[in-house]
């Protein structure tokens, strides 16, 4: 396996990423087993597709494993104590005003692993993560989007 980059976690992403490790090695794994078992059941294995399609599902189980502790090898947890609110940091909830669209918004900056649009938690990678990282309270930044240039000013930085 190449070198992979550093990954860039919270301590929750973090943890999200042992348990779903976990849960592949044990669940998922005798789930699987047991799959590969009861296909062997059905006889001839050179026309089983039950028995293929439970052997495929055991290598892509693997090869997750594989990435998954990868990722976690190379980690790097940012450290709560360390994330201040001075400037914009991954780990940081930054709200900010759009300022065409005159609403205000809250996003959370993570490391690329841990995006959730769902929740706006966008990635320090992102183009409006990059843009906000280092930034202070009032200040206004530019980020080209597709759309064109979309303009926020920072008005708060959580923890």
């Amino acid at each position: 396996m190449e070198d992979m980059q550093e990954v860039i976690l919270t301590q929750e992403g973090y943890e999200k990423l042992e348990q779903e490790i976990n849960y592949l090695k044990t669940e998922k794994r005798t789930e699987i087993a047991e799959r590969i078992k009861v296909a062997r059941g059905f006889g001839d294995l050179s026309e089983n597709a039950e028995y293929d399609e439970a052997k495929n599902a055991q290598s892509e189980n693997e090869m997750q494993i594989a990435e998954l502790e990868a990722k976690i090898r190379n980690a790097k947890v940012i450290d709560a104590k360390e994330i201040d609110t001075k400037t914009v940091q991954i780990g940081n909830a930054v709200k900010l005003h759009d300022i065409e669209f005159d609403e205000d918004i809250e996003y959370t900056i993570v490391g690329s692993t841990e995006v959730d649009l769902l929740q706006n938690k966008i990635s320090n990678e992102s183009p409006v993560g990059k843009a906000l990282l280092g930034k202070k309270k009032g200040d206004t930044v530019e980020v080209e989007a597709p759309e064109g240039i979309v303009k926020f000013k920072i008005l708060a930085i959580k923890k």
